[in-house]
């Protein structure tokens, strides 16, 4: 199977994550850069909404041409897997475990610790390692980046914290930074999907 093949087998799956990641994006942006100083919040709020518009049209456009025919050229090779077999078992089996350790972490941090000044970080953190496993669910590497990069920028918010830093900086490295990470992701696998290559 060649890399063309390949990256129209899997598309429909790099449709719906694209979709999730600028999701996340877009509201831990949103949500978590409040406490820069002004004018940084409205335009950071602006910005994340102009790009993840932008994103999720690139991705369906990117969808449509990859199933349609060259107009001078072979029909494409195979047909791209449905969604409803992208997010099959193992999709909801990453899903529930995120969702058990996001909730329950959560739980913890601001109901029996009380430090809801890390709350962000550890969203960011079960978010990240959450892609390790769409990752493999759906061969695709580049979730892997994300899932590190996501990770990092966690683990960096609960080191300033440790360290003396405020809140808002939390937020801002672990938040931010990390939906800042999942728009890049969209647009990586947006270039590599229109050069016919896997994401």
């Amino acid at each position: 199977m060649t890399n063309g093949e390949a990256g129209q087998r899997r598309l429909p799956g790099y449709v719906i994550g694209s979709i999730i990641a600028t999701g996340f994006g877009t509201g831990f942006i949103a949500g978590n850069s409040g406490g820069l100083p002004d004018p940084w919040p409205q335009i950071l709020r602006v910005g994340a909404a102009l790009c993840a518009a932008a994103l999720i049209i690139a991705t369906f456009r990117t969808r449509s041409a990859s199933t349609a025919a060259p107009a001078s050229g072979p029909a494409p090779a195979a047909e791209p897997v449905p969604a409803r077999q992208a997010m099959g078992r193992g999709y909801w089996i990453v899903v529930a475990i995120e969702a058990i350790a996001l909730f329950g972490g959560l739980f913890v941090i601001n109901g029996v610790l009380h430090r809801s000044e890390v709350s962000v970080a550890w969203v960011a953190l079960v978010v990240g390692l959450h892609f390790y496993g769409l990752g493999a669910v759906w061969h695709a590497p580049m979730y892997h980046w994300l899932a590190t990069a996501m990770t990092a920028l966690a683990v960096a918010g609960f080191v300033i914290y440790a360290a003396g830093g405020s809140a808002a900086a939390v937020s801002a490295v672990a938040g931010v930074g990390s939906g800042v990470c999942l728009y890049g992701a969209v647009l990586w696998g947006l270039l590599r999907a229109r050069r016919g290559l896997t994401v």
